[in-house]
């Protein structure tokens, strides 16, 4: 290979500005590499906070939910106990009336004897 054939590479393959960004790729690769690591490091860091925060979204409306399923559980509770109350006071009422009943007619000389 002589000079001239040297020379038409050159020329091919961009003459000296060909061969200075030849040179400049060449001592900036490992560099270039970091800068697309970082880059793609920061794309899947940042799709990882968007999952998360996403995650954590539906996580408290799922609690809020909860919640609210809670507050209703708690209430139907309550009504249900002051049902029981409720039926509990009517059956004592019933039960003393049972007790205060007069098996006699007129009630003068009471059976059983009450103090009612």
């Amino acid at each position: 290979m002589d000079i001239s054939d040297i020379t038409a590479v050159a020329a091919a393959v961009g003459g000296v500005e060909g061969i200075i960004h030849l040179g400049k790729w060449w001592m900036s690769r490992r560099a270039t590499v970091r800068q697309d690591n970082a880059t793609a490091t920061a794309a899947e860091n940042a799709n990882d906070r968007a999952q998360v925060d996403w995650l954590e979204k539906r996580l408290a409306e799922r609690d809020a939910k909860i919640d609210a399923i809670y507050a209703e559980l708690r209430a139907e509770q309550r009504a249900h106990l002051e049902d029981i109350h409720r039926l509990h006071e009517t059956e004592l009422r019933l039960a003393e009336a049972e007790v205060r009943k007069c098996h006699k007619r007129g009630c003068g000389d009471r059976q059983p004897p009450s103090e009612y």
